[in-house]
């Protein structure tokens, strides 16, 4: 079995879906601090899967204990934790307390357990503000802001973990952007709120729940001033997490994989493509740079293809299509 910590959230649970379309067992541990309970129902009918579901917060130990008592765990896939960028720079205590402390409750608990095998939702924020593009998995780390530093932090501890017990097999996931939706249309990104992310607000601005986008800087170094990532459809992120829980379940060590697709788009790349995804004018205006915010980042995922048979699939059409049909079947 495996357990998924922040299942119901974004990411989490689509790579539920693929977890159970792929014929594992999983159980689901979640405290709906941004997510929504309705997301499991949508699980189960979009697989005609069941699960365990456990509503719990991982920094409550007897509870984390209660879920390997009650059930073998093979291996465990890490979402859980805070995760807006600007929202850390601001509380930047309670990103520590909550992302790291969360992280040792469950390893530890694991460890007393027997259970060995961790897939880690880390962030392309471990490369700080890169020399150059596309990033590769050996760039030096540092990072501009707290939220990346707890998955800093993070990587560092796990990666001690099994320099300590050679017996861990653990895949440090570096993530470029999510956007996307099941095709669905069940399950989205629909964060509790006012959107942080670029593209779930677009979203809110296309349907008209908020009036006007507020693109963060129009002068960087780029081809039109405008912050450029790497946008990877939410599906093809999952099912790399379905290969990486392969790799981890049939070796030890410690590796980091990019998860990207290895194209950059702009601010307003998106925002154009979101246009013509949804046929709506997206209201839109220039405001200050946000902090620790960087020019340009997009990923090199050759080694994710090389040792984790995985590369994405989905364009950007595809990605503002899919967040589109999911925005008008939940809005």
């Amino acid at each position: 079995m495996i357990l998924v910590t922040g299942g119901a959230g974004f990411i989490g649970s689509h790579t539920c879906v693929e977890l159970l379309d792929a014929g594992y067992e999983i159980a689901i541990i979640d405290n709906f601090s941004n997510s929504r309970p309705d997301v499991l129902d949508k699980i189960r009918t979009i697989t005609g899967k069941d699960f365990k579901f456990y509503e719990a917060d991982l920094l409550d130990r007897d509870k984390v204990e209660l879920i390997f008592k009650e059930n073998k765990i093979d291996s465990v896939i890490h979402f859980a934790g805070f995760k807006a960028v600007g929202e850390s720079v601001s509380i930047p205590l309670k990103y520590y307390h909550n992302n790291i402390t969360s992280t040792l409750i469950l390893c530890e608990t694991m460890a007393k357990y027997g259970c060995k095998k961790i897939v880690f939702s880390s962030s392309a924020t471990v490369y700080g503000d890169p020399a150059t593009v596309p990033i590769k998995e050996d760039f030096p780390l540092s990072t501009t802001n707290p939220y990346g530093a707890t998955k800093h932090m993070i990587e560092r501890i796990l990666t001690d973990l099994y320099v300590s017990d050679n017996e861990w097999s653990i895949a440090l996931l570096r993530y470029f952007n999510p956007i996307g939706a099941h095709e669905s249309g069940l399950i989205g990104e629909n964060p509790n709120g006012i959107p942080n992310n670029l593209v779930p607000y677009i979203a809110r601005v296309a349907v008209g729940t908020l009036d006007v986008l507020n693109v963060f800087g129009d002068d960087y170094n780029t081809h039109d001033g405008t912050g450029v990532r790497d946008y990877i459809h939410v599906v093809d992120l999952s099912k790399g997490h379905v290969k990486a829980v392969e790799k981890v379940s049939k070796s030890t060590g410690v590796e980091a994989y990019n998860l990207g697709t290895g194209t950059g788009y702009s601010v307003l790349d998106v925002v154009k493509a979101y246009e013509k995804a949804s046929g709506k004018k997206i209201n839109y205006k220039i405001t200050d740079r946000r902090p620790g915010d960087i020019a340009m980042c997009y990923a090199d995922p050759a080694k994710s293809l090389n040792e984790l048979g995985w590369k994405a699939e989905f364009d950007l059409e595809r990605m503002c299509k899919d967040s589109w049909n999911f925005t008008v079947k939940n809005s």
